[in-house]
């Protein structure tokens, strides 16, 4: 993976399976020969790779076989699909056949690979299988719908950034959730086509030594907005009614406190004239199990685990009880919680951003039309040469 920068992922996914196919040319060719052909890779490239990769000692595939492995890379979905279902049908025997493969199309590229690769390693039952597969093929969005409503949800977001600086407005949105819920993905989404002088993301770390002896909501207030900007808080001062009540990170008294202070905090954030909306993510047991299992296959995502992840994993009832206690106790009508459903994260963030373009009333502020001035040009203008050594090499 270092080695290739991230650019074959896909023998990643069938190693364990695939891989020991590749010095059988007839066996190779077998098991590739129907699978779509598409250009991704060189031949030069992944022939290299190979050789990279064959064992001391060990023959790698002739000229044949890179050809037919070529063929097939350039496949990527194709390939994991290919894989995943081979990999399932024939070397799993708990996984009834035939297999239906229509689940598996609606996976994203990423996830099909990361499907592949757990299966591959045989730390995926059929009964998760099945799960996974008939719950995504239920709940999932067609895609081509999935980026028209993203596409024009965004654009209404941009008519509500524009309110907000016209208006002068104070937007603080709060997203809650498990980990792995989806609140970062609905974030990033959002704020995908703003400006960022207008709509950031507060994202605190763990309190230091010095915050821990300040009232509890005084790290907070820093990051509130100004007139004309948007805030969103990817978790918020909720921690202390989730990680920190679960982990045993407050005491009792401060966690009673808490509850007696919030609702008076936010009270006079409303009073003030911010708009407050919260957000909890809902995510059950089996997809959140499945997709800390992708992050922990998939090295482009291990960055977002953490042994605080993997313990919440484990106390999933006690969080199921702080979540029940906070929502009853912090749900007033100034600032109600919102609560996004499970099913799958394209419709969360659909029906996240749909929800928060109705919490705002906005009207579309006309611009001026805008002509591009014409370029000055000076006759005594002499444009001096930049010497070589400060150009970036050109590696690509």
């Amino acid at each position: 993976m270092v080695a290739t920068q991230g650019r074959h992922l896909w023998i990643v996914a069938c190693e364990t399976q695939a891989w020991r196919r590749q010095c059988d040319t007839a066996r190779t060719h077998r098991y590739f020969d129907d699978v779509a052909e598409l250009d991704y890779f060189s031949r030069d490239e992944l022939a290299a790779l190979i050789a990279a990769r064959t064992p001391a000692g060990h023959a790698g595939p002739d000229a044949q076989a890179i050809d037919a492995l070529h063929r097939i890379s350039r496949g990527h979905p194709a390939l994991a699909l290919f894989v995943a279902e081979r990999t399932l049908r024939d070397d799993t025997p708990a996984i009834p056949a035939p297999f239906d493969e229509a689940p598996l199309r609606e996976l994203e590229r990423t996830e099909l690979l990361t499907l592949a690769e757990i299966a591959a390693h045989g730390t995926l039952t059929a009964r998760e299988l099945r799960s996974i597969t008939e719950h995504r093929h239920r709940s999932s969005v067609d895609r081509r719908t999935y980026f028209h409503e993203l596409f024009r949800l965004q654009a209404e977001l941009i008519k509500l950034q524009d309110w907000v600086v016209h208006k002068k407005l104070k937007l603080v949105v709060l997203f809650e959730g498990r980990d792995a819920a989806g609140k970062g993905g609905a974030i990033k989404r959002i704020t995908q086509r703003l400006n960022p002088r207008v709509c950031r993301v507060a994202a605190l770390p763990a309190p230091d030594e010095r915050e821990k002896t300040q009232w509890y909501f005084q790290r907070y207030i820093s990051h509130l907005p100004a007139g004309g900007e948007i805030v969103l808080f990817d978790r918020s001062w909720y921690n202390r009614a989730g990680v920190e009540r679960v982990m045993g990170f407050c005491s009792d008294e401060e966690y009673q406190e808490f509850f007696r202070a919030v609702p008076e905090f936010e009270k006079m954030l409303v009073r003030s004239g911010t708009i407050l909306v919260k957000y909890w993510f809902s995510v059950n047991d089996d997809e959140q199990n499945r997709r800390f299992q992708m992050r922990i296959h998939d090295p482009l995502k291990q960055w977002k685990l953490s042994p605080m992840d993997m313990e919440s994993r484990r106390r999933w009832e006690q969080y199921t009880i702080a979540k029940e206690a906070m929502l009853e106790r912090t749900h007033i009508p100034e600032a109600p919680w919102w609560v996004i459903p499970p099913g799958g994260k394209k419709r969360a963030r659909l029906n996240c951003i749909h929800h928060l373009l109705s919490q705002v009333p906005y009207e579309e502020i006309r611009r001026e039309p805008i002509e591009l001035p014409p370029r000055v040009y000076n006759t005594n203008y002499i444009r001096h040469p930049v010497p070589d050594e400060m150009f970036v090499p050109s590696i690509y």
